[in-house]
C-alpha cells in the first residue's frame, strides 16, 4: 500500500542530519507494518496531480499554524476534502491534526493554555497511552461528524476520528526523546516558557507508545473502506 506523506514543515537542519525529515520520521514508524511511501513537500507547493496518486494520505507536523494565510493552504484543505469525499484514507500528526479539522469545518487556535511540550499521557478510549507533544495550537471546535477517540486535561479533543476516512492525533509518536530534547535547544528557549521545557526535559526516558499508535494508524488505513456516496 502506497501511503503519500504531505510535508508541511521542515525539521530544524541541525537535528536532520540524525533524524532526517519529518517524512523519514514517519517512514521508520510506519515501515515496519509494511507500506511504501512517496513525498510531496506541500509546504513548498510541491503536490500530487490526483488525490489518488496515493492508497492513502499521512498529513505531517509544522511550525506552521493551520490558520496561517499561506499559499499551501488552501489546496491542502481542498485535498484533504476530496480525499474524503473520494474515500481516500488521511491521517493527520499535529499540524496535520489541526488542518483536516479545519477543512472539514472544525476550528483551530492557539491555546489560552499555552504548550504542551514533552511526555503526555493521553486518554485513548480508556486507556493510557503516553505520547510526545509539541504544540499550543490546538482543535477548539471538532467538526460535527468528528469522533472524539482521545483526551487530555490540556488537550479536550487530542484524537479524532472521522469514519473510515480520516484519523488524526495531536502529540507526535514519530518524535523521540532525543528529537524532542533537540527541538527544545534548537527552537523551544526563548519561545516556550523554560518552566515547560525543563518539566518536558525531566519527563524524558520513561519510554512511550508510539508503537501502538503506530499499530492503530496502520490498521486504519488498511480497513475497508466504505462505498463513496
Amino acid at each position: 500500500m502506497l501511503i503519500g506523506i504531505l510535508e508541511t514543515g521542515l525539521a530544524p537542519d541541525a537535528l536532520r542530519g540524525r533524524a532526517g525529515s519529518y517524512p523519514d520520521m514517519f517512514a521508520r514508524l510506519l515501515g515496519p507494518h509494511g507500506f511504501a511511501f512517496r513525498t510531496w513537500s506541500v509546504v513548498s507547493m510541491e503536490f500530487p496531480d490526483s488525490v489518488h496518486d496515493a492508497e492513502g494520505w499521512l498529513i505531517t507536523g509544522s511550525r506552521h499554524g493551520a490558520y496561517d494565510d499561506l499559499p499551501f493552504i488552501p489546496p491542502l484543505e481542498a485535498l484533504i476534502r476530496q480525499a474524503v469525499s473520494e474515500s481516500v484514507p488521511v491521517v493527520g500528526i499535529c499540524f496535520g491534526h489541526q488542518i483536516v479539522a479545519q477543512a472539514l469545518g472544525g476550528r483551530v487556535e492557539k491555546f489560552q493554555g499555552g504548550w504542551a511540550v514533552g511526555p503526555q499521557s493521553y486518554d485513548f478510549e480508556g486507556r493510557t497511552v503516553r505520547l510526545l507533544a509539541w504544540h499550543q495550537d490546538q482543535v477548539i471546535e471538532p467538526p460535527a461528524e468528528a469522533e472524539v477517540i482521545a483526551t487530555h486535561p490540556f488537550c479536550a479533543y487530542a484524537g479524532l476520528r472521522y469514519g473510515d476516512r480520516a484519523l488524526t492525533v495531536q502529540a507526535h509518536p514519530e518524535y523521540d526523546d532525543e528529537f524532542l530534547e533537540g527541538l527544545i535547544e534548537t527552537r523551544g528557549r526563548g519561545l516556550v516558557p523554560d518552566d515547560r521545557l525543563d518539566a518536558a526535559l525531566a519527563g524524558l526516558g520513561q519510554g512511550s507508545d508510539s508503537a501502538a499508535i503506530a499499530a492503530r494508524i496502520a490498521a486504519f488505513l488498511r480497513q475497508p473502506r466504505s462505498a463513496v456516496a
